[in-house]
């Protein structure tokens, strides 16, 4: 049997998974792993949403399958939840459809709207998927270096004017994973109005857009015409801790949510009842607990940055997402993001993920989640701190009693 299959030939080896491999290996031997490599949100799911479930999973009538598309309820929660939070106006039946978590959706959607030889637009760095969803579906990635979301418009024009065909889509992704980056709306103004102009499809990815620092960040659909081009992926992943739920939504243009629709309808009966009744209750009830998740998060990301700095691993401070985007310390650079990701596993016990598994853009980087509590990252942050100076990296602010 020929096993050379053409799509598989098409994906390299998964970065992350040489980390993951020697994660697995250390623990195995009993290593005490502080894990700030996968962006798996530790909190527990809300009371009130969990109690929905079970409540809901009791009753005879649901456990058969569910609608494709997604039940009435939870596409009525989204359209209240772009209202008040965007002031935008959906249609639940012809702009909204519920996915299995936003990276099915996306994927789903590549292989509904690209053929072999298209040509997609998307950010390097980026979330692998944004490219090889597309890769998968057979379409070709023109990678646009995207370390901020001016750098990214700026080298845009560029990228269009020499695709060869021309791209018929672009991927836009903010609050950005990895590298925490987030947009105003006059940023995406200015994408619509490039997308318009050279006839282009918008993907937004906003898995992380309740996860904000400062201001609360915007939605593209908020700008005027962007329903004609664009749809926005979100995920209940992060903003209410349901991750392993695999539940989110996709808004927007009424003919894209329709291809969608078309390919699952094919592929899956949509997500289990008692998830969309419960994740309707996560949209509809209160949202303490988004505002006490972020600033769970914002209090993980103060004291990574300060006592990951003082370690000797000075850390930008993300204004958004519950990622850091480090930059490899200088004297360890040219190691590049994968031998120092594995060697901080070996030697120092924490697990971050490589910069290279999100584009060539990455690679003097790594992206760490802030997935531990705040006793865990200043242990990492100590651990770290013998490493460098291991490395013969001197220059070390003294250490505050922690």
């Amino acid at each position: 049997m020929n096993t050379d299959f053409h799509k598989i030939r098409r994906l390299p080896p998964y970065v992350f998974e040489q980390v993951n491999r020697t994660k697995a290996a250390l623990r195995a031997q009993g290593a005490d792993i502080i894990d700030l490599g996968m962006g798996n949100p530790d909190m527990p799911t809300p009371e009130h949403i969990v109690d929905k479930l079970c409540e809901t999973a009791r009753r005879p009538d649901v456990n058969g399958y569910s609608a494709s598309r997604g039940i009435k309820g939870l596409r009525r929660a989204v359209t209240n939840y772009y209202q008040r939070r965007f002031d935008v106006s959906l249609d639940m039946d012809r702009e909204v459809i519920v996915t299995l978590g936003s990276k099915e959706g996306f994927a789903n959607l590549a292989q509904a709207i690209s053929a072999p030889g298209d040509v997609i637009l998307s950010p390097d760095p980026s979330y692998p998927l944004h490219s090889f969803g597309f890769i998968i579906a057979g379409a070709s990635i023109r990678s646009v270096p995207a370390h901020t979301p001016e750098e990214y418009l700026s080298n845009l024009s560029k990228a269009v004017k020499y695709c060869v065909p021309p791209p018929t889509a672009m991927v836009l992704c903010f609050p950005s994973n990895p590298t925490a980056e987030v947009c105003d709306l006059d940023f995406y103004k200015e994408a619509v109005k490039f997308a318009r102009k050279h006839d282009l499809i918008v993907l937004s990815d906003l898995a992380y857009n309740e996860i904000y620092f400062d201001e609360p960040t915007p939605s593209i659909l908020q700008v005027d015409g962007a329903k004609d081009i664009a749809v926005e992926f979100t995920t209940m992943s992060k903003t209410y801790s349901m991750a392993g739920w695999r539940i989110g939504f996709v808004a927007g243009n009424e003919k894209l949510v329709g291809a969608l629709g078309r390919v699952k309808s094919y592929l899956d009966y949509g997500a289990y009842t008692p998830i969309q009744v419960a994740a309707t209750a996560a949209l509809d009830g209160p949202q303490d607990c988004v505002d006490e998740f972020r600033q769970i998060y914002r209090s993980r990301r103060d004291v990574l940055v300060e006592s990951f700095t003082r370690a000797g691993w000075p850390i930008p401070s993300p204004k958004a997402s519950m990622f850091a985007w480090a930059p490899i310390p200088e004297p360890l650079k040219e190691m590049g993001s994968l031998e120092f990701s594995l060697q901080l596993i070996n030697d120092a016990h924490v697990a971050v993920a490589p910069g290279a598994g999100f584009g060539e853009q990455g690679d003097g980087h790594v992206r760490i989640a802030l997935v531990e509590n705040e006793q865990r990252i200043r242990q990492a942050a100590r651990n770290i701190r013998k490493f460098l100076q291991s490395r013969g990296i001197k220059d070390i602010q003294p250490a505050a009693a922690e």
